[in-house]
Parts: C-alpha cells; structure tokens; sequence
C-alpha cells in the first residue's frame, strides 16, 4: 500500500483526512496532471448512491479542470459499470466514488484504467508523488470542461444483457433483487426484468442514508425473508457499488461467493470453456478446493482482494475467480468483480441444466470456518510472537490435511483475523479461540 491508497483505492470517514473536500480537490488534480502527460484529457466519474458523493463529485471536477483534463460525469453507476463505460469511451481513466459495503458515512476513491483495470502500482505511485507538490492552474482556455453521459445506465444494461446467451430466456422465474439501496437499483432489475423474468425489487430506494443498512450482501436476512415470502426462484444481492453478489436459494439458505464460483466453475467446465484452473484467496473455504480437486479442476489462493484474484487470473491466464465475499471475476466477460455478471452466469447454469439454485452446488460441501478479529495495537506485530506462533503450530498438526490456520492483518483497521477451518465445527471453534487468546495476550502486554 502507498501513502495514501490502499488496497482498494483510497477510503475512509468522510470529513475526515483523506475522505474531505480540499484533498479530493487536489488528487483529482494530481491525478489529472498525470493523466494528462500520457496524452489523454479525458476522463470519467460515476458513484453510488452516499450522500457525500455529490460534495466529492464537484471537488474531483475542480481538480481535474485545473489540471486541463475533461470529465464526464455518469451519475450513479454500479463499479463495474464505470470500468465497462470508462474502456468503450477511450477514457484516460474511470473513477468510482463510493465505499462499496461500507455504511453511507463512510466514502472512498478508486481508479480503472483506459481498458478497464484498476491503475497500476505505478500510476497510483506517480499520483501520490503530485498529491504533495503544490497545487497550480492551467491558463483559463485550457480548462477542463464537464459534461453529463446522459445514456451510461442504458449502455451498461445493454451490456450485461448481451452475456445472457440469446437462445435462453429468463421467463417463468421469479427473482427479488435485492439492490442495497445502492448504485444497481436502476440497473439490476431493469437487465433482469428485460430478459424475462418477473421481478421483485427489495432495499431499491436510496436515500443518501441507507445503503447498505440492513440489506444487500452484506446482510441478506431481509432478502431471504422475501424469497420465501413470494415464493420466489432466487433472490440475488448486491452490495452498495454493485462488484459483489451474494445469492439466496429457493429454500431461503445463502449461497456466498465460493459457492457461486464452484457453480460457474462446473457450468463452464461441462460447457468446455474453463481454459485453466480457478483462483480463490486465503479465505476461500477449503470445501471448494476438495470440490474442485474431485472435478481435476486446478486451484490457487492470492491474498485477500479482487486486486490479487486478477492479478493470479492473469500469471496464469485462467478466466474464473472470485471470493467468498461476493466478488466473482470471469474475464471472459469483465475486467473487473461484476455482481450482475455473475447472477447472469449464475442463472445460465440454472436454465440450461433446469436446475434449483441449490442443486448447482450438488458436490460441493464447505468446511466449517470460524473467525475471530482481535484488536492490536498498531505498528506491532503479535501474530509473530513466539507463543502465537506454537499455538498455530499445535492446531495445524492437530487438524493434519483436514483444516488450516489463518492469520492475517486487516487493510482497514487494526485487526488481527484468526480463522480456523476444519470438518469439526465444535473443535474448529475451540482452536480459534484458543489462537485469538494468545494473540490477545501478547496484544494487551
């Protein structure tokens, strides 16, 4: 992580440094001077549905016409949607203004690049290095100037239809759509409802105020509440700038992202079109790497972060990836974590073979997985303490090939996560607990 991006962009309280106006102003300019100097003056902004993103859209405008650069602006547009608009436009760059899963005080900054990606180390390093030199103007007839893309949400529909093989329909399933109050409420039942199917829309009202609360992928007790209530095939759910989906079967039970890669993963191995293996993280569930492994399917862990998913998909060339988190990466279809690609995919599978959304994860059975977060103080490093250590040792030999221990530092907080993984839910919950209170011990010291 660089001085001020993290592994996702930049994030943080809004009002708070880096979250406030006078630095958005000045990384729209740095990043609009660097742009620049490739050549390209163009760039495009879109945002979720947070109150703040009006105050932040005018500041990023601001910078970047003092650096020169032209902006258009796409309203509120799912993540995705902006990497999509940003690589069909030649855009220097697409930039999201949203904090994703986050509650609505809370805002970030994240960039795509001319083709989709996210920027490189490189470029975000160059924009860095601006952000501390002192801030100028170009000449008044060099300004940047800012128009609106009036037809981005039709565009980017268009888009996610055209993945939907065309010999299939969606007619006679039912499907509540769960949209987090977020950046996909005008998109997500519209691609979904245009296919053919009937569609009930949940949480699709923002206020400025209530992404993310209580529903979405982050929270689908409400959402599982209503597939059952209507009677419903699916219910999908998104989060607050649409990159990640969790899925509720037709029994109400979820069904996280590393179910939903097996699926796809099965789906495209039937259909011959795996071409590779399939990424996960660190903390995907060790039940799809069994699943997989019985179908001959090779699987690799990157770090936590769709950033490293991509970055694997890439050494290796392989198309299919994800986390158990929700974020799903074909790049068959994307360049980027899609939450409406990956229902579509999700859906195919379901038509094509006439299947339940529960019979799609048949040979799949996760292992119990428990998670414990103790706090730290920062700048230490009690996961490397001589008896956190032996502890970690002791439950590794205890659950041989038929677990695994997991410590790793949070990118946004000062948390040590302890996961334990096992076939015995009772014994994995002892061991976490018994790690997390050695990594507390020497935490409190």
């Amino acid at each position: 992580m660089g001085k001020y991006f993290g592994t996702d962009g930049i994030r943080g309280h809004v009002g708070e440094s880096p979250i406030t106006p006078e630095f958005v102003l000045k990384l729209g300019w740095a990043a609009g001077k660097t742009f620049a100097a490739k050549g390209n003056t163009k760039v495009l902004i879109g945002k979720d549905t947070r109150i703040s993103g009006y105050m932040l859209e005018s500041a990023l405008e601001a910078g970047f016409a003092a650096a020169g650069v032209n902006v258009g602006f796409l309203g509120p547009m799912p993540t995705p949607g902006i990497a999509y608009i940003t690589s069909t436009f030649r855009a220097a760059a697409g930039i999201v203004i949203s904090a994703s899963h986050n509650p609505y005080y809370d805002n970030g900054i994240k960039f795509f690049s001319d083709v989709g990606f996210k920027l490189s180390d490189e470029m975000e390093a160059a924009i860095e290095n601006l952000i501390d030199q002192p801030m100028d103007c170009v000449s008044s007839e060099k300004l940047g100037r800012a128009t609106r893309i009036i037809d981005a949400s039709g565009r980017y529909i268009e888009f996610c239809k055209s993945i939907f093989p065309s010999e299939l329909s969606l007619r006679g399933l039912k499907i509540v759509v769960d949209c987090a109050n977020g950046a996909t409420y005008q998109i997500a039942p519209n691609v979904f409802r245009e296919l053919g199917a009937e569609v009930i829309t949940v949480a699709a009202e923002p206020n400025g105020l209530n992404i993310n609360a209580g529903c979405g992928a982050t929270d689908t007790k409400l959402l599982a509440k209503k597939v059952l209530e209507h009677k419903a095939d699916i219910g999908l759910a998104f989060d607050g700038d649409g990159d990640r989906i969790m899925i509720i079967d037709e029994k109400g039970v979820e069904i996280d992202g590393d179910e939903i890669v097996f699926a796809l993963a099965k789906q495209l191995l039937t259909a011959g079109q795996l071409e590779g293996g399939v990424v996960g993280t660190q903390m995907s569930n060790m039940g799809l790497e069994v699943a997989l492994e019985k179908l001959g399917v090779p699987f690799v862990r990157s770090k936590v972060g769709d950033r490293h998913v991509m970055e694997a998909l890439n050494e290796r060339r392989w198309l299919l990836g994800g986390e158990n988190s929700g974020h799903v990466i074909n790049l068959r279809y994307h360049t980027t974590g899609d939450g409406i690609l990956a229902a579509l995919q999700f859906l195919t599978a379901m038509v094509r073979s006439n299947s339940k959304p529960s019979e799609l994860l048949d040979g799949m059975v996760k292992f119990p997985q428990v998670l414990v977060n103790v706090r730290y103080e920062a700048g230490t490093q009690p996961e490397q303490a001589d008896n956190v250590l032996s502890a970690v040792a002791e439950v590794e030999r205890a659950l041989g090939k038929e677990g695994r221990v997991l410590l790793r530092k949070s990118g946004t907080e000062p948390l040590i996560r302890v996961m334990v993984e096992g076939r015995d839910e009772a014994k994995v919950r002892a061991f976490a607990q018994e790690i997390a209170q050695e990594v507390e011990a020497v935490s409190t010291e």
